[in-house]
């Protein structure tokens, strides 16, 4: 009734083998992970800096009635707060009633 036992043991050196690489791959996907979420949140975090700029823009001519000349303007008079360190914003006053043209650049990249 020994048809279906075997003798062989699984080797040592294979089961440790096996695990190491279970191991890394699962260290893999942990970080790969980590990095998708941290790439979501930066893009969430640029797409609501620009919404914030737009709409500060919006309320200072809706409040003044015209657009204002500049962002160190709208950081002085209305509730603009960004980390300058991580993103450049680029803007450019057209006139004072046509709405200026923001570019939001991340540094980090």
């Amino acid at each position: 009734m020994k048809r279906f036992q075997t003798d062989r043991q699984p080797s040592v050196s294979r089961n440790i083998v096996l695990s190491v690489f279970v191991f890394f791959l699962l260290i893999f996907c942990f970080f790969y992970g980590i990095q998708a979420v941290s790439r979501t949140a930066d893009k969430t975090e640029m797409e609501t800096l620009e919404q914030a700029v737009r709409r500060n823009v919006v309320q200072c001519y809706a409040a003044e009635g015209r657009y204002p000349e500049s962002l160190e303007y709208l950081e002085k008079h209305y509730p603009l707060r960004y980390d300058k360190e991580k993103y450049f914003i680029g803007y450019e006053a057209l006139g004072e009633n046509i709405m200026p043209d923001i570019t939001i650049i991340s540094r980090k990249d």
